[in-house]
């Protein structure tokens, strides 16, 4: 199988969720089973996952000390991940290693500890990056956050113009 077929297949698999499950350390992810989804998940002949997901939301992580190596013994592909899920731990910045997986579309960070709004300028090198999720996060409250992404000026924007009539348009219905 081709690096492109394998890239393709493994977007359709299942997330690694490890969601729920009261991790502190991510070197407990190489013993700890995954939560069962309603798909069955797919394992290499090395034993490792065959996803681009990796769900690790609602435990207890503080760092993401030895993540790389930890990726690397449940992935089969680390360097194909495209979405990571640490919403919901006690995350207080945004570690850089987050920034060597270059295929990272979705990173949910939301519900942590990360307090400095520049924390957030060291993923501007993730090129794919489409969906980051940082509300719930003390840096909601610094000077310069919104939240408000330029896309979702763009949208809304398109929204406004395709639903809202304009007010002249709006008095002559109401007269008549």
């Amino acid at each position: 199988m081709s690096r492109r077929d394998s890239m393709s297949s493994s977007v359709q698999e299942p997330p690694l969720d490890f969601s729920f499950r009261s991790i502190h350390v991510l070197q407990d992810l190489v013993t700890e089973e995954p939560r069962i989804g309603q798909r069955p998940l797919k394992y290499s002949k090395s034993g490792k996952s065959l996803t681009q997901s990796l769900w690790l939301n609602n435990n207890v992580i503080t760092d993401l000390r030895d993540f790389n190596q930890v990726i690397s013994q449940v992935l089969e592909q680390p360097h194909n991940l495209a979405w990571v899920d640490l919403s919901f731990n006690d995350l207080t910045s945004i570690d850089p290693v987050l920034t060597t997986f270059f295929n990272l579309s979705v990173l949910y960070l939301h519900g942590n500890s990360i307090q400095r709004l520049g924390e957030v300028n060291k993923l501007a090198v993730l090129p794919r990056l489409r969906s980051l999720t940082l509300h719930g996060n003390p840096i909601e409250e610094e000077k310069g956050y919104s939240g408000v992404t330029k896309a979702d000026r763009t949208t809304a924007e398109v929204w406004k113009r395709m639903n809202i009539k304009p007010k002249k348009a709006r008095i002559k219905q109401d007269t008549l």
